[in-house]
């Protein structure tokens, strides 16, 4: 229950990142809910390898490098897809950041809620 709500927070969090800022597009609910499984499953998957061989960099510039490999799940989601843009790798860095800011927002409201 707890993951199929949070799935459907992130399609509207990804929704509200593409009203907040023109850089990401993204036309409708439905391309919005597989924009974030698919961002989801890049973060699960793909991000941690990254992670680990980028760890020299990550380390060199005091963990500033995390934020780059966030905007390339994005930028690598947004290059899977079809209903779901971004314009270059600036976009996705913002974009990354906004929507990261707004998951951190529904991480803390599911777990006030569903804690009680």
């Amino acid at each position: 229950m707890k993951l199929i709500l949070k799935w459907l927070l992130a399609a509207c969090a990804l929704l509200l990142v593409g009203y907040l800022y023109p850089g990401v597009q993204i036309p409708n609910f439905s391309s919005a809910l597989i924009a974030a499984a698919v961002i989801g499953l890049l973060n699960t998957l793909v991000r941690p390898v990254l992670v680990v061989l980028t760890l020299p960099v990550t380390v060199v510039t005091l963990g500033l490098f995390l934020f780059v490999i966030n905007a390339l799940m994005f930028w690598a989601a947004a290059s899977l897809l079809d209903g779901f843009g971004v314009n270059g790798f600036g976009a996705a860095l913002l974009g990354s950041l906004i929507y990261s800011a707004l998951m951190l927002v529904v991480d803390m409201a599911l777990k006030s809620v569903l804690s009680d």
